[in-house]
């Protein structure tokens, strides 16, 4: 089954701007830059997840699409599933009611060292999944090459937060379709938030509802921010604060045992939270 969020991916107007703000942001550099048709690409590598950037590049139907996403900002739009069996999950997905595409194979070369991916891919169609553009893959060939950190670096992602105006909607989507785990549904009205927790592969996507907004049922999904986990917060705190990035104190986190701070700047937009979880 679907064992992993393999990547997240964020469209963003130049891939060199992109880059060069999320080598800062998260403290470490790009493990795989290539280039495809009407696009380039760059992937940092975390423990649980990967993060790609993708920028359109030239001309051509892709290129425009690409500009067309980004009109108005960088956006995050996709999320990519690991699966350990593509050809049951194509077939389970199915059976579930997703109207997966045909699988394809799909290949890409690193643009300076000429190293070589490939993968097994399919798509869940966009009506399937509220909006969030959505595809499960199988590596076929190398794996994700290692990130080298320095002191105050991203290690991993905590959890990525999807707005949802129909969370039962949401709950079918991911737990009884996808089959996430579902661990929690709860209410938390100081917050007038519904939230609705799934884990995957070390890591969770937080459902949001909030209750204080009118929503149309039938609305799209939007992939809302993002939480990224640093085994030392003060360390992030003053590597981001060295590089004139504006980031808020540190503050006790929601969750029991955590602390945080908010990066206001230097996200491409994407609300960022930076969070550390008492070891103890």
């Amino acid at each position: 089954m679907i064992t992993a969020l393999d990547h997240i991916v964020l469209v963003c107007p130049d891939i060199d701007q992109g880059t060069e703000t999320y080598r800062t942001l998260l403290g470490t550099n790009p493990v795989w830059q290539s280039d495809a048709e009407g696009s380039k690409n760059a992937i940092f590598s975390l423990s649980n997840t990967n993060l790609e950037l993708i920028a359109p590049s030239g001309r051509g139907q892709v290129a425009e699409k690409l500009s067309e996403m980004v009109a108005n900002g960088p956006k995050l739009t996709s999320l990519v599933y690991r699966s350990d069996d593509i050809i049951e999950d194509h077939r389970l997905l199915g059976r579930r009611g997703l109207s997966p595409t045909e699988i394809s194979e799909q290949s890409t070369k690193h643009r300076k060292t000429g190293d070589q991916r490939a993968w097994h891919r399919f798509r869940l169609p966009d009506e399937k999944m509220a909006g969030i553009k959505s595809f499960v893959l199988e590596p076929i060939s190398q794996t994700m090459p290692s990130a080298s950190l320095q002191a105050g670096s991203v290690t991993s992602l905590d959890h990525i937060v999807i707005e949802t105006p129909n969370p039962d909607r949401a709950a079918a989507i991911y737990g009884a379709r996808l089959g996430l785990r579902f661990a929690l549904d709860r209410t938390a009205e100081q917050w007038k938030t519904r939230f609705l927790f799934f884990r995957l592969g070390g890591l969770t996507l937080e459902i949001i509802h909030r209750l204080d907004k009118d929503h149309d049922p039938a609305g799209n999904d939007l992939i809302w921010g993002i939480t990224w986990a640093v085994e030392n917060l003060e360390a992030a705190h003053d590597r981001l604060s060295r590089q004139n990035i504006d980031v808020s104190k540190v503050r006790t986190g929601r969750k029991p045992g955590s602390r945080v701070f908010t990066a206001r700047e230097g996200t491409l937009g994407i609300p960022t939270l930076f969070i550390q979880h008492d070891k103890s």
